[in-house]
């Protein structure tokens, strides 16, 4: 397998180096846009299943405007009020109780009415979400973008990568063993395969399909 070149045809926000676009370049240019403020992009809704990086862009999003509000409705409830400026990242919307989602509702139409902006992401688009008709309805009015998870071939990239600037190539089989064997998810792949550079060195052995099989199977013992 050739190392794969993520060819970008819209560039992503600065500081969100730690996200692999793949075919998300679209949601990242927009995300920028909503970043700087544009008129034309203040109200983005992100949606998809979990492991895809929502959480990890809107924290990242929250991370370039110190000022925003970001609440994460899973553990937080909103504020009563917020100013007509502010700018308001939710995550987890569906999850929002009767009397949140009101108040994301009220939110909404005082952001609108002023000149700020919402940020939110859900698991699906806003329609299909077990929410109020009136709260779907503002969620759906902004541009909504489906985060996509990468291609396994893109992950196989990133992990060749990775083994790289750790100093050892990763075979294709490796990768494809780790694809099929280990978690789906990027960050959990990735500390795996630190995980193996260290157990790897530890014994002085090469990072080989044996070791990754043996570190899968719980026997590194090696100090972290």
């Amino acid at each position: 397998m050739k190392q794969l070149v993520l060819d970008l045809m819209l560039p992503q926000p600065a500081g969100f180096a730690g996200f692999v676009p793949g075919e998300n370049a679209e949601l990242l240019f927009m995300l920028g846009e909503w970043l700087t403020g544009s008129d034309d992009v203040r109200f983005l809704y992100l949606w998809g299943g979990a492991g895809v990086g929502k959480t990890h862009l809107l924290d990242a999003a929250a991370e370039r405007l110190p000022g925003a509000l970001r609440i994460d409705a899973r553990r937080e409830r909103l504020p009563d009020e917020i100013p007509a400026d502010a700018a308001l990242i939710v995550d987890n919307v569906e999850v929002l109780d009767e009397a949140q989602q009101i108040r994301l509702f009220d939110h909404y139409n005082t952001l609108r009415e002023g000149s700020g902006r919402l940020l939110a992401a859900g698991p699906l688009p806003p329609m299909l979400l077990s929410l109020r008709d009136d709260l779907t309805t503002r969620l759906g009015w902004g541009l909504v973008y489906q985060l996509k998870g990468l291609s396994d071939r893109n992950k196989a990239a990133v992990l060749q990568q990775l083994a790289h600037q750790l100093g050892f190539d990763l075979s294709d089989e490796a990768c494809d063993y780790l694809l099929h064997h280990a978690s789906r998810d990027l960050a959990d792949l990735q500390a795996l395969i630190a995980r193996a550079n260290r157990y790897a060195l530890s014994l002085r052995r090469p990072v080989t399909l044996p070791l990754l099989r043996e570190v899968l199977g719980g026997a590194d013992a090696a100090p972290t």
